[in-house]
Order: structure tokens, then C-alpha cells, then sequence
């Protein structure tokens, strides 16, 4: 049996990368990988149990004794992430952790902590990752590369949109504060900070629906 593609997205907060990835992985069969969820996970666990967000040895500490798992749901292929035995993804979009999780990300013990995770979870092939340096860092040798952008306003609707859903309630002046602190962390950051892979097929998403930027990339793929 032939080894499946592994398909690394990257993109700014809000630039629609998770649906994208999750709709594309059901599509094809693959893997759905959502690497913020898992800096998510170690800033809320870092909260939760009073670390100082920017204190690197203690989250070096912390990382090391986080044990991730992905548990699929086969009727609507939705990925859960599991830490230690619990179910974190529903504390994932807290407010607390989403104005933390950019000092955490920044942190060179958690990021290659992750990273391993990450490739472990791709090691055989078949995931469908999204992150900031999925195509850089994590999977440079990924056989599909995407950077998908989109217009402050577009984001900052997407992500209202998302948090509603989610019975989460932000202002639009917290969520615009939220979305240009976090692309600013990420793009400044030493270690794995968010830029395009010279290889990457850039999409520009502000007008266009999820079913056409999936149409983009399997066209670019071949898989059309």
C-alpha cells in the first residue's frame, strides 16, 4: 500500500485554516491534525495548575508530563484532543487561554515538545496539520503545502462567528485586540514563527467560501 500525502496548512489566526483542514481531511480520508489545540492545551493545564505562562522551565516541566491522544468520532469524523485520559477541547477556547496561549507557543521546550508529537502523528502519513509552522518547521518535507490569508474583518467575523457557536462571548474590540496580539507573537517569535514555506501554494480566503479553497488545493494537489 502506497503511503498517503501529508498536507501542512498554515495561516494566521481566523484565516480559516481549521475548517479548511477539517473539511479537507473527511474529504480524503486523512487525519485531522489541529496543532494549535495542543499549545492550547498546555496553557490551559499551565493555568490551571498556576504556572506562569512565560516561565519557561516550569512549562518544560509541565509539557514533558502531558500524554496527547487523538480520539475520532466515526460518524462525523470529529477529532477530539485527549491529554493524560481528559477530554480538553471542550476548555480550549476559553478567553483566559486564548489571551495566554501566544507567550506559551513562544516557549522553545513546549514548541519542540509538540513538534515531536506532531511528527509522530504524521509519521505515517495521511494527516492533514494546521498551525503556524506546520510547512516550515514541523513537516518541511509535507508533499502538499498551503498558507491561506484573509482580511482583518474576514477574520475577526469568522472568529465571532466561531466563538458564538462555541457559547463563547467576546467583543469585537477584545476579539481585534486578541487576533493583532497573536499575529504579532507569532510572527516575532524566535523559534517557529509564522511565515510562508518557500514551497507553499499561497490562498488568499477573504472571498471565498470553504468548498472553493478546497477546490484550490486539490487542484494544485492533482486530486481534483
Amino acid at each position: 500500500m502506497s503511503r498517503k500525502p501529508n498536507f501542512a496548512i498554515d495561516g494566521p489566526a481566523g484565516s480559516g485554516k481549521s475548517t479548511v483542514a477539517r473539511e479537507l481531511a473527511g474529504r480524503l480520508g486523512l487525519l485531522y491534525v489541529d496543532t494549535g489545540a495542543m499549545y492550547r492545551a498546555v496553557t490551559y493545564f499551565a493555568l490551571k495548575t498556576g504556572i506562569d505562562p512565560e516561565n519557561e522551565a516550569e512549562l518544560d516541566a509541565l509539557v514533558k508530563d502531558i500524554r496527547f491522544s487523538l480520539v475520532i468520532f466515526s460518524k462525523n469524523r470529529t477529532v477530539n484532543l485527549w491529554c493524560n485520559g481528559e477530554d480538553v477541547s471542550p476548555f480550549l477556547r476559553e478567553k483566559e487561554v486564548s489571551c495566554q496561549v501566544s507567550k506559551v507557543a513562544a516557549a522553545a521546550p513546549v514548541r519542540k515538545h509538540l513538534a515531536w508529537y506532531q511528527r509522530r502523528f504524521a509519521r505515517a502519513g495521511g494527516v492533514v496539520m494546521e498551525g503556524r509552522d506546520i510547512g516550515t518547521v514541523v513537516l518541511p518535507d509535507a508533499e502538499c503545502k498551503f498558507f491561506l490569508t484573509a482580511s482583518l474583518d474576514v477574520r475577526l467575523a469568522r472568529r465571532e462567528k466561531e466563538l458564538r457557536a462555541a457559547g463563547k462571548s467576546w467583543t469585537k474590540k477584545e476579539l481585534c485586540c486578541e487576533l493583532t496580539y497573536r499575529d504579532e507573537m507569532d510572527r516575532k517569535r524566535e523559534i517557529g514563527p509564522l511565515k510562508k514555506a518557500p514551497d507553499a501554494v499561497v490562498i488568499d480566503c477573504t472571498n471565498l467560501t470553504v468548498e472553493q479553497v478546497i477546490e484550490k488545493m486539490l487542484e494544485s494537489y492533482g486530486g481534483g
